[in-house]
């Protein structure tokens, strides 16, 4: 076969079912800073990056984790048809050295594919801890003679042999088939590939297609419905029973040692997976986290506070000193430090509770709530696959809403798609904090776990109600890989929490920044131009049309209205409206917060009407980067808006009932 040219870019596509360290291996290649988790639905579109090898550079495509080629769910539609319909290369075919069973039916379809395939033996950390040993001549040769390369993306081992073994593939060309099936199966596939012959003229992947038409693949008989004529029996139970007995004959020849699963993983999961305490101890888990999430985060706080004192009085300093303009330093002084100020020094909370977060991830053990999960959700009429994006929700709303892609149907998409937002993101965790702080005093962090819980009963309650009066059956299943509990790794949790840090700093520069900047015209300017009575502003009047409407919830003040439309933004930008509105320079401190309960318990406003806003603000409206997710991944600007009205409303409901049940016993 002849050389390629020196100056063509080859393109690597990196494919492999979930958790199986993909995407770690791609960001060690990269370095990119993707999210890596223990669970389906965390990579759920195509990813791109390039490295460079011996002067040739390689463009490489990180795809969604599938177990097979299916063409159920959005992630295995993606990947099948960047694999088939793209200038794919060579496939990278990532498999975790540990379940070497599970992993090789993916493999075993990708050689159907007919393109150069190179399996990447991920994790061989984990095998050799275990004391398993691969035999790496004999695998090669039960696989067609592809190479087989041993890596370890965490440690970051035998990268090099990797991209030596794609030049190299690439270069040599595709192998011949791995898998023959029995006599029957082969006469029916030669039939199949002589019709899309005949009705279609040569294809490239042939045999792939007439497999899939042998399967029933609706998608394949769609594009080829001529050439199904002769598929009208289902093989696919044959199909995948020939090719399991197969990978059977694989593991027995190759893999030496084995070992079901390690006893410690067996002895905790006895407890953590248990069907009775296996969600008790996931709350106390989060209990725990909001602990370290108040009290160290707290601590923290303090300083951040008195460096937020310091610039802004040296801020105020300097410009009385040139004489700056006084709406001009109240621009700087009262709109912008006090609204991006406030916000920043809630950052040590946020650190401490993605950090949390980051541990369990890593570590194994959110992928086990998720299987704890699974029979929770198949009763509310959602399939078990349902609760990792609500998981997922409790960093950020936006991703939560893409890794709906994971689901099968339109239905269960859109079901999720419309409880996954109650779900309290880290945007929220601003609000409770200040407020909590300020009427709950010791029971601060009690009050802000409540509104957790509160999200997601309030995320089960309406699955309920919708499952009643549509009673639909889902066959959805979860499908996850419980992992073994391992160390979580520093590199892993360093992006993790990094990426979260960033969000939030660029949020608080950009979003919050502006945000804070139009509420200080609303507050200081109306149609007469710049005023000094707030009460006269722009922002004063639109406060006041919504004040007999937030009044039987407990919020019947006109600042409140205008911090709640304030958050459609940014869900942070609740607390510095509060700042801008009230003029507080630094609201998180503790002379800021007694400043603003004295101000708020003068017109009324206590814990119980605090406790109403953190309700409304834990279920109404999502931020506006949320709304443009779900019409993405709707497609409906009807049904965006519609889900948009129904949680501004049902916030409402929930707020006036807290407060007016709550007014019968305070």
């Amino acid at each position: 076969m002849p050389k390629h040219t020196e100056e063509k870019e080859i393109t690597v596509g990196f494919i492999g079912n979930p958790n199986c360290g993909k995407t770690t291996l791609f960001n060690a290649f990269t370095g990119a800073n993707l999210k890596v988790a223990n669970w389906p639905g965390v990579t759920v579109e195509r990813v791109e990056g390039s490295t460079t090898y011996k002067g040739r550079t390689i463009k490489l495509i990180d795809l969604p984790g599938i177990y097979s080629l299916a063409s159920y769910s959005i992630e295995e539609k993606v990947s099948r048809k960047c694999i088939m319909q793209e200038n794919i290369d060579v496939v990278v075919n990532v498999v975790d050295a540990s379940s070497l069973e599970r992993n090789l039916y993916l493999t075993l379809q990708l050689l159907e594919m007919g393109k150069p395939v190179i399996l990447a033996l991920n994790m061989m950390d984990i095998v050799e801890e275990r004391g398993m040993e691969i035999d790496l001549h004999r695998l090669p040769e039960m696989l067609g003679g592809i190479p087989v390369v041993p890596v370890s993306a965490r440690k970051r081992t035998g990268l090099d042999v990797l991209l030596h073994a794609v030049l190299h593939h690439y270069e040599e060309g595709v192998k011949d088939r791995v898998v023959h099936y029995e006599p029957e199966l082969e006469a029916a596939i030669s039939r199949t590939e002589e019709n899309l012959k005949k009705y279609y003229g040569e294809l490239v992947h042939s045999r792939w297609y007439a497999i899939k038409l042998l399967e029933q693949d609706e998608e394949i008989i769609q594009y080829y419905p001529k050439a199904a004529v002769a598929a009208d029996i289902n093989y696919e139970k044959q199909i995948i029973h020939q090719k399991y007995n197969y990978i059977d004959e694989i593991v027995e020849d190759t893999l030496f040692n084995k070992e079901s699963k390690a006893q410690a993983t067996d002895k905790v999961d006895k407890y953590l997976t248990h069907p009775v305490w296996g969600v008790p101890i996931f709350l106390g888990i989060m209990a725990l986290v909001f602990f370290l999430t108040f009290t160290v985060g707290d601590f923290l706080k303090g300083y951040f506070e008195i460096a937020l004192d310091w610039f802004s009085g040296a801020v105020s300093g300097l410009l009385i000193k040139l004489a700056v303009a006084d709406w001009l330093q109240s621009l700087l002084v009262d709109g912008i430090i006090a609204g991006v100020g406030g916000i920043l020094t809630f950052l040590p909370n946020i650190f401490i509770l993605f950090l949390a977060l980051a541990f369990l991830e890593d570590s194994g053990y959110m992928a086990r709530v998720a299987y704890v999960m699974d029979g929770i959700m198949g009763m509310l009429g959602l399939s078990g696959k349902a609760f990792l994006p609500m998981v997922l929700g409790f960093g950020c709303t936006v991703p939560a809403v893409m890794a709906t892609r994971a689901l099968e149907k339109e239905k269960d998409r859109k079901r999720t798609i419309l409880i996954t937002p109650f779900m309290s993101c880290s945007a929220r965790l601003p609000i409770y904090v200040l407020f909590a702080d300020m009427f709950f005093g010791k029971y601060a962090m009690l009050a802000a776990y409540s509104l957790y819980l509160a999200g997601v009963l309030a995320a089960i309650g309406i699955a309920l109600v919708i499952n009643h009066f549509d009673r639909g059956k889902t066959e959805g299943t979860l499908l996850i890989e419980l992992p073994e509990y391992k160390s979580p790794n520093a590199r892993t949790i360093a992006i993790y929490v990094w990426e979260k840090v960033k969000d939030y700093l660029t949020k608080a520069g950009t979003t919050i920044f502006i945000a804070s900047i139009i509420l200080w015209f609303l507050l200081n300017f109306n149609l007469q131009g710049m005023t000094e009575h707030v009460a006269d502003s722009f922002g004063a009047e639109i406060g006041k049309i919504l004040e007999p409407v937030l009044r039987p919830a407990g919020l019947g003040m006109w600042q409140i209205g205008v911090a709640l439309i304030s958050g459609i933004s940014a869900k942070e930008v609740v607390v510095s409206s509060f700042s801008v509105l009230f003029g507080i320079g630094n609201i998180n401190s503790a002379a800021g917060m007694t400043e603003l309960t004295g101000i708020l318990e003068s017109v009324g406003f206590t814990a119980l009407n605090a406790y109403a806003l953190m309700i409304f603000c834990l279920l109404y409206t999502p931020c506006a980067a949320t709304i443009a997710t779900i019409k993405k991944e709707t497609h409906s600007w009807k049904w965006t808006l519609g889900m948009v009205l129904f949680q501004l409303v049902f916030a409402w409901l929930a707020a006036v009932l807290v407060y007016q049940i709550g007014g019968l016993f305070l």
